[in-house]
């Protein structure tokens, strides 16, 4: 960490931690919010001091009141301002004169309104580098820290929240109030519970460091709505998992972007801002979640049961249908149906009746009272291959359901599997359903959702140790030949950087790429194309033409002398033809490759995590079936891996239906690299090797096609 962020840390310990705060705005007005803020940290039992500041109070809820936070005689930890934004530099100030190191400011108007807002917002911020203070807002909720030593709840929300594992972070503070009150609905509780609005100063990146030493917290949740740097994000998402293995679920609103422009490259028209920003968080060990709903589901299962040891599930019903329906969501998910041991069957066989199903999914039948499910629950737990056990309840005139609850709750105190729930329906299952939530056992109203945080909890902590970030050296990268290059490239004012100079650059990195020259003439071409051997390919070079195929400038397969010859006339008519101002250099003339399969590589510069490499099916048909996947800069060998696992053309690379495996490996080494330029050469906006042919295995693979284009500055 810098200095700064060392400060930020220490500053924050006040904010969570305070032995004494002013409130300065505060009033005797109810359903205010200085009012309300005042009367929230008295009411939560707050263990300090409170100093109410007001310059029209002597005394409020019988406190003294103060006139100025400047008045007051003792050492204050924590400041909160609820002062009209106009005037909250002024108080700033005298925060800063008094000594107070951190500082909350609930007040609203400042970069959220626009010119004027952001004005008034840098001025705080210039106060606050003055004298070494941390802030949390402006235009927040506040910070609530449920610890029994503190007990603060320096907020307006309207109760104080149940303690639990949970810290919850947001950019939102309309939203904290939404969740605190779903929470409260479903016995939900927190460690902590931030609202940072503006982020004027201390970000969520502050805060995840921060809850990574968090003893009180477990699993940290975070709404967000912008990323203001996403290297920074992922770099402190990294050292929550590697140093306290917290798992991190996020909601970035903002999924859709209307109005985005084509882009010159295939990469920049593909690369979308939330494909980008999928990418980084699952790099990251991010868990993304669409919605307040999935993000507790998930929450929930990590924080309140033990870690799955595999993907193995029991699932006991007193219904067919929803032991089907879980069934066929747990196996979409990924998760299996364990086996039942002879011992397990025997059990179940001799304490249910006949007409009940003893094979996983387990069917107590409908008319199944406490007594059925204990049996059976307590079989599953017992039994070697089940990793989780899923009770699925549907409510019969019969069914006990209080008493099940009652009983799963007894029955998971001293278990090191995890148990989840879903009664299903509303009315008829409320109590049961309170009995579990009090008792944190995870219910789900779908069994849908419980299969999910499952799988979410389950393949999070077996990936925990895969997401070290170790990026690979490599070798035969001529860095300084490079930038000569580059240099050159951008002396003349292009931005477009032609396919034989992309080559050339690529070269110098360690790119596998073709032998293959720039023929100004039908007869260097001709030369050329015998040097190399036939059959060779021509395609059309000049400043102006980006793609090559829509002005049919390529030609395939070229056999001959003579056929080299028309071939090049033809590039060069049809590229007069159809761009009539473009001025054609001449043709690149390459070795034809066949047999290899077609993919495209590229790279994209993000405003927000930098460069980003992108790895599909190639060809021209990328644009069409867009079967893609992203990456962050720099790679680990995992992560390009990873990439190329998660289009549908890793099927057809590793060989199908006959086909030959393709050389997986050297598009992994290709990635690498590719993630390496881009970092050494931040001026590369975007690039495309489109294709890429790739060989059989052991045979690598060979660049067909690059463009390059840069920034200039």
């Amino acid at each position: 960490m810098d200095e700064l962020q060392i400060l930020r840390q220490k500053n924050l310990e006040t904010i969570f931690h305070p032995e004494s705060i002013a409130i300065i705005g505060t009033n005797r007005v109810k359903g205010t919010v200085p009012h309300d803020i005042l009367d929230n940290i008295l009411k939560a039992d707050f263990n300090g001091i409170v100093y109410p500041v007001s310059p029209r109070e002597k005394s409020i809820k019988g406190l003294k009141a103060y006139k100025y936070v400047i008045d007051v005689p003792d050492e204050i930890d924590l400041a909160i301002l609820v002062f009209p934004s106009s005037v909250c530099h002024l108080a700033l100030e005298q925060c800063g004169k008094k000594g107070i190191k951190s500082v909350i400011i609930i007040s609203a108007g400042f970069k959220e309104v626009g010119e004027a807002g952001l004005k008034r917002e840098k001025q705080l911020i210039e106060i606050a580098r003055k004298y070494d203070m941390s802030l949390i807002g402006p235009n927040c909720l506040g910070v609530i820290n449920t610890a029994p030593e503190t007990n603060i709840n320096a907020s307006f929300a309207r109760e104080m929240p149940e303690k639990g594992n949970i810290g919850f972070l947001s950019q939102s503070g309309a939203l904290c109030t939404a969740v605190l009150d779903y929470a409260r609905a479903k016995h939900i509780g927190f460690s902590k519970f931030i609202s940072f609005g503006n982020k004027a100063d201390i970000s969520e990146i502050d805060l995840l460091y921060y809850l990574m030493n968090d003893d009180e917290t477990k699993v940290i949740l975070v709404y967000l709505e912008e990323i203001v740097d996403g290297v920074a994000l992922m770099k402190a998402a990294r050292e929550v998992l590697e140093k306290s293995g917290k798992p991190i679920l996020v909601i970035k609103s903002g999924r859709t972007e209307e109005g985005a422009s084509a882009a010159a490259s295939h990469t920049g028209s593909l690369t979308g801002k939330d494909e980008i920003c999928d990418a980084a968080f699952e790099q990251a060990g991010i868990i993304r979640c669409d919605n307040i709903e999935e993000m507790f589901n998930k929450a929930i299962a990590f924080t309140y049961q033990p870690v799955p040891v595999s993907e193995k599930v029991a699932i006991i019903t007193n219904a067919g249908g929803p032991g089907v329906l879980t069934t066929d969501a747990a196996i979409s998910r990924g998760l299996k149906l364990a086996k039942f041991s002879d011992e397990t069957t025997a059990i179940l066989k001799k304490a249910l009746p006949a007409t009940a199903n003893i094979n996983n999914p387990v069917d107590v039948i409908g008319d199944a009272k406490s007594d059925r499910y204990l049996v059976a629950i307590e079989a599953a737990f017992r039994d070697p291959d089940v990793a989780g056990v899923f009770v699925i309840l549907t409510p019969q005139s019969m069914t006990d359901i209080d008493a099940i609850a009652t009983d799963i709750t007894r029955i998971a105190k001293n278990q090191t599997k995890p148990i989840y729930a879903s009664f299903m329906g509303e009315k008829d299952v409320a109590s049961g359903i309170d009995i579990l939530q009090q008792h944190r056992i995870p219910h789900y109203s779908l069994p849908e959702s419980m299969c999910m945080a499952f799988q979410a909890v389950y393949l999070f902590h077996t990936n925990l140790k895969l997401k070290a970030h170790r990026i690979p050296v490599l070798k035969n990268i001529q860095q300084e030949v490079a930038r000569k290059l580059m240099d050159n490239y951008s002396s003349n004012g292009r931005e477009f950087i032609s396919e034989v100079e992309s080559i050339e650059l690529l070269q110098t990195y360690g790119m596998p790429v073709p032998q293959g020259k720039l023929a100004r003439s039908a007869e260097e071409a001709v030369t050329t194309a015998e040097e190399i051997g036939y059959p060779v390919v021509l395609k059309v070079v000049s400043d102006e033409i980006i793609h090559k195929t829509e002005v049919k400038g390529v030609e395939l397969n070229v056999g001959s002398a003579q056929e080299v010859r028309n071939a090049f006339e033809r590039i060069r008519s049809n590229a007069k033809s159809i761009m009539p101002g473009a001025t054609i250099t001449g043709a690149y003339v390459t070795p034809m490759i066949s047999g290899g399969e077609e993919v495209i590589l590229g790279i994209k510069r993000d405003p927000l995590f930098g460069p980003v490499l992108m790895f599909g099916l190639g060809g021209i048909f990328v644009e069409i079936f867009k079967d893609i996947s992203f990456g962050i800069a720099p790679l680990s060998y995992d992560e390009a891996m990873h990439m190329i696992e998660n289009t549908r053309a890793f099927e057809i690379l590793r060989g199908s239906r006959g086909h030959s495996p393709r050389d997986i490996a050297s598009i992994v080494d290709a990635l690498l690299r590719l993630g390496q330029l881009a970092l050494d050469f931040p001026e590369i906006e975007e690039l495309d090797i489109n294709p890429l042919f790739v060989l059989n295995e052991g045979e690598g693979c060979v660049v067909g096609d690059a463009r390059i284009i840069v920034k200039l500055s």
